[in-house]
């Protein structure tokens, strides 16, 4: 519309790239039918956004693209598109997450095959929630066989997983831990499109469970995370928990923090201050 007019109008529109994107899946009164889940749940219904991008600098256009992306990636792309040179910064600059995904974007061509969606390690947190978690670790040790779901309606509650893993790779996805969300399928009623009266519509909730184990979908056959294979595939299972030590050895430990008793310290709000 009237963004599009004045690039236009500018002569900017022909060196523009135009990204209209989400961070996730519709939250748990919404319905991702029919993928599984939604916000704040790791499946699909969770973690896959839908999203646009019109520029007339793509060499392929008018199509769908269904590689692999993470949130993280846009900030790498836009940095190489615009020539951002590290070096002439004034301060080191830290390593980022994110990859250049131009070449997926612009011409259909993969720029990753994994992505991590979430780890936790209760011995990388100092404060009372760590001391909690390796409680409960110690308790109930990560188990990398199928979990006994018994799916129940309500609302989320908190969940707190301890150890906690979940990642992809290519058409694998796994989820291990112990005490994590899982989440089934919602899919809205709207009778208003038959009827006409508003007061008709129906929006229910993901039936969802606290579980602890480990599950595995092949995601190029089962892209509604119906079938739980990590029992038939032990060794994918093993291989990609292997991973794990990898991206620990990057995670930095979160120091014990005492909380201010007022919570404003110096005239700023904090949650804590420094020892």
């Amino acid at each position: 519309g009237k963004v599009v007019d004045a690039l236009s109008e500018t002569g900017m529109k022909d060196n523009t790239i135009l990204v209209f994107t989400s961070d996730n899946g519709a939250y748990h009164f919404g319905s991702n039918y029919p993928l599984r889940g939604g916000k704040r749940s790791f499946s699909e219904g969770g973690v896959r956004a839908v999203t646009f991008v019109h520029s007339d600098l793509l060499q392929k256009s008018g199509y769908t693209n269904t590689n692999l992306h993470h949130a993280t990636d846009w900030y790498a792309t836009f940095q190489k598109l615009v020539g951002d040179n590290t070096r002439k910064h004034s301060k080191p600059q830290l390593p980022i997450d994110g990859v250049d995904i131009w070449p997926s974007i612009s011409n259909d061509e993969s720029c990753r095959d994994e992505i991590l969606y979430e780890l936790r390690d209760p011995s990388k947190r100092l404060d009372n929630i760590g001391e909690r978690a390796l409680q409960n670790a110690e308790k109930y040790p990560v188990n990398l066989q199928s979990p006994d779901v018994k799916f129940r309606s309500g609302r989320l509650g908190s969940s707190d997983a301890q150890d906690f893993f979940a990642i992809r790779l290519r058409n694998w996805k796994m989820i291990s831990g112990t005490g994590f969300i899982l989440q089934g399928w919602t899919a809205t009623v709207d009778k208003r499109i038959a009827t006409g009266d508003s007061s008709t519509m129906e929006t229910k909730t993901h039936n969802w469970s606290i579980v602890s184990g480990t599950v595995l979908y092949d995601l190029s056959t089962d892209i509604r995370e119906e079938h739980n294979v990590a029992d038939q595939y032990p060794e994918i299972v093993r291989s990609l928990w292997d991973k794990r030590q990898g991206y620990l050895e990057k995670v930095k430990t979160i120091p014990k923090r005492i909380f201010s008793r007022d919570g404003q310290i110096d005239g700023v709000w904090k949650p804590w201050k420094e020892l």
